[in-house]
């Protein structure tokens, strides 16, 4: 008798459930993107208990007929993929054809849903449909889960609590109402709304919604392409950076993503500008060619391979760094005012059209005066109060340098020997000494170091290093590296070498020290690369070679230090991503002494 059976429906579906469906998240997340591939404009979630107790998801989407719905929760059963050729263009986002089925193992259903005009009710326990019948539905599809996990009780035992679950659940809804400005998102909990959006394309309103004012005021909105790629977006100010890689939300055409190397890329595209514990704020959609992208690697389809990662890399940094580079990055210090007003939730002009029914209208919250100027002009940027100005593309970069990013500073005094206080017509600075005089070292022992006509000082007595074993022979590996900076090292004997000549701009006194900290960076466990090396060694140099904080400065001192800063490629951040400068305007300043009431 043959021990190899076919299993049971039911059973295989269970399996798949432990893939598809871990969490309630899952069941979210599998319900949306069927009404976003059901060409619903309007999306309504509604939650009792983060979940666990019900999910329902209603939409104003094409609906099915009773013949689909009742097939819908088959295995396997999906109308987005017809042949195996569709599997290489796949521009839906749900297609396996196993979300539906695996939800209804291990959960309580109820599907109502309309096309046509023509209603059609199912009721699943546990997978099995129990009852079909008519329903008085018009439009869309409402689906609601009750009682996740009831018949598989080790799975809801290792669910999280639901502060947990909800906050993942926000998290993905967030970063679909980013992803589909053009759609209406609505998340409710308990009755208490979490989520409201517009739903008329206009993203910088969506991340309004979600981040609040302060975030969408500091939120640049860049564009470009090249031949395999279209890449849109924002990308936020690096003093709204923050510590968690949740605010980085890329999307590839239109679904959300979590790929490393692109992650990393965009990170990068920060370095210098954020301490390395920070991350920037970024929305990026990605717009190719399905065949580009293969999107069957895991049951979630959180993940994605590309077949150009390197193409698009090199679109992500140029337009991204070029962005950087336009825009003035001095943080205004923060002013305090007990003048506060109260304001409704729709302070925004077009938010005066929301549908009230999915508004908690007992929602108040305290703003600044300030943030009632805060407006969309009718190109859908925001208008009003601004804390940075954009420089003119048309300007040469002399004139970027002396008119737009920072004016000639005069300095005035000092503070704790440490911040600089300097003036000019627009207010008031104070500079961080060291991490000024760290960034301008720094942009010169990089450009020295990405040089390839280095110059070297010869020494009288080569010095000797001596490492371990493991050491060593990672440092042999790496010997052309670092002759190819100006660092002329070679072998003397087992696990021994000797430095004949270092570069010129090595810091008098500092030579050994120098070296040694550039030979750690070689030894560093993560896997080498050379551009991040020389990024990393220069970074290191330029922290030794610089003034600290307590050393003297007479006010020339300072105003060569000042001077030279507004001379840098990126004056605003030191190599570590701190501020070098923060401003007071004149306004500021006759706020607080209550010169300026408004």
């Amino acid at each position: 008798m043959s021990t190899i059976k076919v299993m049971d429906e039911i059973l295989a579906n269970k399996i798949a459930a432990g893939e598809v469906v871990e969490r309630c998240l899952n069941v979210v997340k599998e319900l949306v993107e069927n009404s976003i591939d059901a060409k619903a404009t309007e999306i309504k979630i509604t939650l009792i208990d983060s979940g666990v107790k019900k999910i329902v998801v209603s939409d104003d989407g094409i609906g099915m007929d009773k013949e689909d719905a009742i097939m819908a929760f088959s295995r396997h059963a999906t109308s987005k993929l017809k042949n195996l050729d569709d599997l290489f263009n796949i521009s839906s986002l749900g297609f396996r054809g196993e979300a539906l089925p695996s939800i209804a193992s291990v959960s309580l259903v109820n599907l109502q849903t309309s096309k046509d005009g023509v209603g059609t009710a199912l009721t699943l326990n546990g997978g099995v449909i129990e009852n079909i019948s008519s329903s008085d539905l018009t439009k869309g599809t409402t689906i609601e889960v009750s009682d996740l996990f009831y018949n598989t009780p080790v799975r809801l035992k290792y669910l999280k609590n639901l502060y947990t679950e909800l906050a993942l659940i926000v998290e993905y809804v967030n970063k679909m109402a980013l992803s589909y400005p053009y759609i209406r998102f609505v998340l409710i909990n308990n009755d208490k709304v979490l989520l409201n959006t517009v739903g008329d394309g206009n993203l910088l309103k969506v991340i309004y919604a979600i981040y609040g004012i302060n975030v969408a005021k500091k939120m640049i909105e860049i564009s470009g392409e090249n031949d395999d790629y279209v890449i849109s977006g924002y990308i936020g100010y690096p003093e709204i950076a923050k510590t968690s890689r949740n605010v980085i939300t890329t999307l590839v055409n239109g679904r959300v993503i979590k790929n490393q190397e692109l992650n990393r890329c965009l990170i990068d595209c920060y370095h210098t500008y954020i301490p390395k514990d920070k991350y920037p704020m970024i929305i990026l959609n990605i717009d190719v060619d399905p065949i580009l992208i293969d999107i069957n690697i895991h049951p979630q389809k959180m993940d994605i391979k590309f077949s150009k990662m390197d193409s698009l890399k090199q679109l992500i940094t140029y337009e991204v760094t070029k962005k950087l580079k336009e825009i003035l990055l001095i943080p205004h210090a923060s002013i305090r005012d007990i003048n506060t007003v109260y304001e409704i939730e729709d302070s925004i002009k077009s938010y005066d059209n929301y549908d009230q029914s999915y508004s908690d209208t007992s929602s108040v919250k305290v703003i600044d005066k300030e943030e009632l100027s805060f407006d969309f002009d009718n190109d859908n940027k925001i208008t009003g109060v601004s804390t940075n100005e954009v420089v003119n593309e048309e300007e040469s970069n002399e004139e970027v340098k002396d008119e737009s990013r920072i004016k000639e500073m005069i300095p005035v005094g000092v503070v704790h020997k440490t911040y600089i206080i300097a003036e000019n017509a627009s207010g008031m600075y104070i500079i961080d000494q060291h991490a000024a005089a760290e960034r301008i070292n720094y942009e010169k022992v990089l450009k020295a170091l990405l040089k390839d006509d280095y110059k070297v000082i010869d020494l009288l007595v080569p010095l000797k290093l001596e490492y371990s074993a493991d050491e060593a022979i990672k440092i042999k590996e790496h010997l052309d590296i670092l002759k190819s900076i100006g660092i002329g090292i070679e072998e003397f004997g087992d696990n021994t070498f000797i430095v004949r000549y270092h570069p010129t701009w090595f810091f008098e006194g500092y030579e050994k020290e120098a070296i040694e900290k550039i030979i750690a960076i070689t030894l560093d466990k993560h896997e080498f690369d050379k551009e991040k090396f020389i990024y990393k060694t220069a970074a290191t140099m330029a922290c030794k070679m610089s003034i600290k904080a307590n050393d003297y400065l007479t006010l020339d001192d300072m105003k060569v230090l000042l001077d030279n800063l507004r001379c840098c490629d990126n004056p605003f951040t030191c190599p570590h991503g701190r501020p070098t400068i923060i401003t007071y305007s004149n306004y500021d300043l006759e706020k607080l002494f209550k010169r300026a009431m408004n």
